[in-house]
């Protein structure tokens, strides 16, 4: 297991914990995460395009001139397609291009993201922005900065921590995610990403390992209790 630090609002080390293997130390499949990508950026094209075609646009009912004796082409509609103001040939129509993928298929391709950004360093755990009950702009920034420099981070949060989203959604550098949104897009775009413990917590389901000093202290109040 991979062990991180978690930092609070000070900055300062207030523990560890540790990622598990099995999701933050695992083989990276780069087609996988390629085509998973696609997808969901695929999935997020609105796909109301539309143009017109002949039969569509207003108009042109009438043959322009006579069929013979002009010494022009012949022509029937002025809404044909080489007239300007005609309509289009072969042009978009309204489609769906979401394609299927399959869950285990991003499970696997979010764990070799995390992965990738484990390996490197750029996970972060932070018990929390801003201490106290009210929101502040600044004093979450100031935390970040004592976590990462990166100039585009992605905070994972709790579905029900609002103080920290209230205090970080106006800054253009941090994409804000809860727990069970997280993808593989997100996490491939952004630099540097950085948990809370509780939504580290909530994305693992169960709550985070502490690290070897949490653990013998856990070990010493067992044999305490003996």
């Amino acid at each position: 297991m991979t062990t991180v630090d978690v930092r609070n609002a000070e900055g300062t080390t207030s523990g560890s914990v540790e990622l598990p293997a099995d999701i933050f130390d695992v083989q990276a499949n780069i087609a996988l995460m390629h085509q998973v990508v696609v997808a969901q950026l695929a999935a997020a094209r609105q796909g109301t395009h539309k143009v017109k075609t002949r039969g569509e646009v207003a108009g042109g009912g009438k043959k322009p001139y006579k069929q013979k004796g002009t010494g022009r082409a012949r022509q029937g509609s002025i809404r044909a397609p080489q007239f300007a103001g005609g309509g289009v040939v072969h042009g978009p129509t309204p489609r769906d291009y979401s394609q299927r993928t399959p869950k285990k298929m991003k499970a696997a391709a979010l764990r070799g993201a995390l992965s990738d950004r484990a390996r490197a360093g750029q996970v972060h755990v932070v018990e929390a922005f801003v201490s106290g009950e009210k929101p502040s702009t600044k004093a979450a920034l100031a935390t970040l900065a004592k976590l990462t420099e990166a100039r585009r981070v992605l905070v994972v949060l709790s579905s029900t921590d609002e103080l920290n989203w209230v205090s970080l959604r106006n800054e253009p550098r941090v994409h804000l995610i809860e727990s069970g949104q997280l993808n593989t897009y997100d996490v491939l775009v952004a630099d540097d990403v950085v948990f809370t413990k509780d939504a580290l917590d909530e994305f693992l389901g169960v709550p985070a390992e502490d690290g070897p000093a949490a653990e013998s202290a856990a070990e010493t109040t067992e044999e305490g209790g003996k």
